[in-house]
């Protein structure tokens, strides 16, 4: 019990001189797995070094290493540019798009931080083009792989369903999905209001030839390229941009993208590997043109990232997580208990693996979920709520993808917003589920 406590101050005082000092999260992290692990714990090198998460290291330098070759050689501007024309210059309609193809992508099948690394560069760029307030691009595009991960074939709802059958618990899957859909849907309305979609509305963007000068509004230069400025501004005239035309550098970029979707959702290739495969590639093709490419990787975010998964991956090793589960397991109210599951499962999850939070979390609901005191469906659409809306944060990977997409000028802007809003998710969205779906009864 002694060192699990140790663990959790440890992680508090982590987050304290990060915050306090402004000194990167992650290598405060790796100070204390160190220190703890080998020193308070006994734990070995070879188990700290398996903690690390090396597979979403890949994903982060892959994906940010490949999109910013694609936004170093224009195809970034062309994506964006036909995302314009397809809702007719709507700026406000792009955000509800990328949500929509997001949930589209995880429903058939997508893993979820597939998903939101294939859309979060594009979305972030076309914030960052159309001063759109990036947190409003990069919430719609997680709360959209949330929405669709819990489809009868989606990974989430695979694994929720599988276990739930395993347990020989009562079941829906039509009904998880149809209310982490519309949970996610609403939360993302929120999401819109708050963070600036009402100044969109009555903004439109109109594309002009290529070489001719555009009015691109306030505090954008022609052409529409600028960094992102202050969140949308209304404005009754509409913003122009330039059309950006393929060359053939563009078209192997493109060329690679498709890959990446194609080989990530119909053949299942690792997303990190495969993307930093097609950038070497191009790379290869394109030398001088993708020199700086590199640099433009998000480096820190790496660190940060990577750096507090490995903490939190000890706090796993040293039993952190179980004595959570044993302490809820003796509360005797069986509604208090659910609340608890739920609420560990978001703090768990904000920091760690989603997929097997809710692996782990509804065994520990079986024996009340048994005895009936306690509706089994609602409390597993409650749970996986709770466990899915924290990949807002930027210690999972979706969140962490989001950061890493967006650009250098508002990256600590993105991070600080990502923070709060998913650790207030923590809270938030085990309240409102248990509120919704286990405490009225009727599931």
């Amino acid at each position: 019990m002694t060192m699990q406590i140790i663990s959790i101050v440890g992680l508090v005082l982590i987050v304290l001189l990060a915050t306090l000092r402004s000194v990167n999260m992650g290598a405060i992290a790796f100070l204390g797995a160190f220190l703890l692990g080998t020193l308070v714990f006994d734990v070995s090198e070879d188990d700290l070094f398996a903690g690390f998460p090396g597979d979403l290291f890949v994903v982060l330098v892959g994906v940010t290493l490949l999109f910013a070759i694609a936004k170093g050689n224009g195809t970034v501007d062309w994506l964006v540019h036909v995302g314009v024309l397809a809702v007719r210059g709507r700026i406000a309609f792009i955000p509800w798009v990328m949500f929509v193809v997001t949930a589209v992508l995880t429903s058939v099948g997508a893993v979820v931080p597939g998903a939101v690394a294939i859309m979060a560069p594009i979305g972030l760029s076309f914030a960052a083009r159309h001063r759109i307030n990036p947190l409003l691009m990069g919430l719609l595009i997680i709360n959209g792989a949330s929405a669709g991960g819990f489809s009868p074939i989606g990974v989430f709802g695979v694994i929720t369903n599988g276990v739930v059958e395993r347990e020989h618990l009562a079941s829906n899957p039509g009904l998880l999905w149809a209310s982490t859909f519309l949970f996610n849907a609403a939360l993302s309305v929120a999401v819109f209001v708050m963070f600036g979609g009402r100044e969109l509305l009555s903004r439109r963007v109109e594309p002009v030839g290529q070489g001719a000068e555009a009015d691109a509004g306030p505090g954008e230069p022609a052409g529409g390229t600028g960094s992102p400025g202050p969140v949308a501004t209304r404005t009754e005239t509409p913003v122009t941009e330039q059309v950006v035309t393929l060359d053939i550098q563009r078209v192997a970029t493109l060329t690679g993208l498709v890959a990446l979707v194609v080989g990530a959702l119909v053949f299942d290739i690792d997303v990190g590997l495969l993307a930093l495969s097609i950038a070497t590639v191009i790379c290869i093709l394109f030398p001088k043109e993708c020199k700086g490419s590199v640099a433009e990787v998000a480096w820190p975010t790496v660190l940060l990232i990577c750096g507090v998964v490995t903490y939190v991956s000890l706090m796993q090793t040293i039993g952190t997580i179980d004595m959570l589960g044993d302490s809820v397991a003796k509360i005797g109210a069986p509604l208090l208990a659910a609340f608890v599951i739920c609420l560990i499962g978001a703090a768990v999850s904000a920091f760690a693996s989603t997929t097997g939070i809710l692996g782990a979390l509804i065994p520990l609901a079986v024996p009340f979920l048994l005895a009936g005191e306690v509706g089994a469906v609602g409390m597993i659409i409650a749970l996986a709520i709770s466990s899915s809306v924290v990949d807002s944060s930027p210690f999972s990977t979706s969140g962490a993808l989001v950061v890493a997409s967006s650009g250098p000028e508002v990256r600590d802007r993105v991070f600080r917003g990502l923070m709060v809003w998913g650790l207030s998710m923590i809270i938030v969205a085990p309240v409102l589920s248990w509120a919704i779906f286990v405490a009225p009864g009727w599931l």
